[in-house]
């Protein structure tokens, strides 16, 4: 597709040593070419909603281009089997927690999606299910929530996180974190939990990141008087 060569020499062009030599300290892995978010809004302005395209430019795996097809898409027409082909070539984080996990969250197939891949023996994959579900309580209006699906997964969590593979272990926290914020039904729960949990330890490769720890963030939320405040999309 010669559009698909067009952008990948735009994305080329917009490229900065500072911004690449960033994506590698937070664990991004070639190709990638280094472009800022910002820089790709006009390409993503000219191009928004063209589903094809977006699939067309994943396939690229430059994660440069991955990325801008994540905003790109049309969520409401991913099936299964492209979300799972998006997973497989997720090469690291950033692809597998946003990129992979925003259109899932957003499609139709949101629960099945989370539900299969928490549980992947697969790094990435399993950090897309977690990740999922977080979007999936900020985005999802709370009747058509499973409470006891959730009352679970919080209680998983609390087991199994300091247990987790490293990138699992943000996303589960950052589960805690959603619950706690959007979904007022196991909000107090949520911050309970977060409390037996503690800081929860993540490498965050060369980086000043720090792990939030969840209650303070989830009073944070309450004490602006958010909670339960959905959002209506979670790609940015």
């Amino acid at each position: 597709m010669e559009q698909v060569k067009e952008i990948m020499n735009e994305l080329a062009m917009l490229a900065t040593e500072q911004t690449l030599k960033t994506m590698r300290n937070h664990g991004a892995v070639e190709p990638i070419y280094g472009v800022r978010i910002g820089d790709m809004k006009p390409i993503l302005k000219r191009h928004k909603n063209d589903h094809q395209l977006a699939l067309e430019l994943f396939k690229t795996g430059n994660s440069d281009a991955m990325y801008l097809a994540g905003l790109m898409s049309k969520p409401g027409l991913m099936t299964p089997d492209v979300l799972d082909e998006w997973i497989k070539g997720a090469s690291w984080h950033m692809i597998s927690e946003y990129t992979v996990a925003w259109n899932a969250a957003e499609s139709p197939y949101k629960f099945e999606m989370a539900r299969k891949w928490i549980e992947s023996s697969h790094e990435l994959t399993a950090d897309a299910g977690w990740a999922t579900w977080g979007y999936i309580m900020a985005l999802t209006l709370d009747d058509q929530i499973d409470q006891r699906e959730i009352d679970q997964l919080l209680d998983r969590v609390e087991r199994e996180v300091h247990s987790a593979p490293n990138q699992v272990r943000y996303v589960m926290n950052g589960f805690v974190i959603a619950v706690g914020s959007y979904y007022a039904p196991l909000a107090e729960k949520a911050m309970e939990a977060g409390k037996r949990i503690g800081k929860v330890k993540v490498n965050m490769g060369n980086t000043e990141c720090k792990v939030p720890y969840s209650p303070d963030y989830i009073q944070k939320v309450w004490d602006k008087g958010l909670l339960g405040r959905k959002r209506k999309e979670v790609r940015c």
